[in-house]
């Protein structure tokens, strides 16, 4: 752990997943200078001892694959926080490479983290969430809404994470709980910097054959101001808000704008 987790009356407490990523990083400082306690989550390793220790948040590292590692990670926060008010499940990973060439091994690993994880986490959460009447809030993607050529395996859990937190805001609503879903299309996190394993897998914004690429903290901006209003549903970017539009009104416009998009 790195300071600091002293505990200010009334301060609230944000949690964010893949925080040590750009876009993590981005919504933490948005967050702490609406002075927000944050705690920001991510694999053990060099990005995560880089963010320096600073007051008002704290810096843990965890596989969130490994549930019992989770539930000991939760119980920790739980411990140091008067509450939990808001989670962003922003942890995740890309998988970039067509279907005929990726193992089904793959897939597996990409649910793990970027649905498993969650839902797992969510229900860690569900009861500290409720008792602060506060919020779920999902990174999702422009995968989570609509097809991406060359990412079958990243638009499924994208689909399946939504499909969660859309069905969880019904059934949570009830306590005084917001479960919100942003969508950004293409942020600059790790552009040039794709760091491909084997399969396809890749850390979230390095792809090479994105476009319109925006920044982390842009990105930010527009999410916590999404969170402010209460959106349900968050688009991020001018991609991201044309392919919401577009995918609605016409399903295979969209598909034929992508592949003409593919071919250049």
């Amino acid at each position: 752990m790195k300071p600091s987790d002293r505990k200010t009356p009334g301060q609230k407490t944000a949690v964010i997943t893949g925080g040590a990523g750009g876009l993590g990083q981005a919504l933490d400082d948005v967050l702490r200078r609406e002075g927000w306690f944050t705690v920001l989550v991510d694999l053990p390793g060099a990005a995560l001892d880089r963010l320096d220790p600073i007051p008002g948040r704290m810096v843990l590292g965890c596989d969130l694959t490994d549930a019992p590692a989770m539930r000991a990670l939760c119980d920790e926060i739980r411990t140091a926080r008067p509450s939990i008010d808001l989670v962003i499940y922003n942890a995740g990973i890309t998988q970039i490479g067509a279907f005929a060439d990726t193992p089904a091994t793959v897939h597996r690993d990409v649910f793990e983290i970027n649905y498993f994880a969650a839902v797992n986490m969510a229900r860690e959460f569900l009861t500290d969430i409720r008792a602060s009447r506060g919020t779920h809030l999902a990174i999702s993607s422009v995968a989570g809404f609509a097809p991406l050529v060359n990412r079958t395996a990243y638009a499924a859990s994208k689909h399946a994470l939504e499909g969660f937190f859309k069905s969880l805001r019904i059934e949570e609503r009830p306590h005084g709980v917001s479960c919100l879903i942003c969508a950004p299309s293409f942020v600059a996190t790790n552009t040039g910097n794709p760091e491909t394993r084997p399969g396809g897998i890749a850390r979230p914004g390095s792809a090479s054959d994105g476009i319109d690429y925006m920044s982390p903290e842009k990105a930010a901006q527009i999410i916590m101001r999404g969170y402010r209003r209460r959106q349900p549903f968050i688009p991020v970017g001018r991609v991201a808000r044309l392919s919401y539009l577009i995918n609605r009104l016409s399903p295979g416009l969209f598909a034929w704008i992508m592949r003409r998009q593919l071919r250049r």
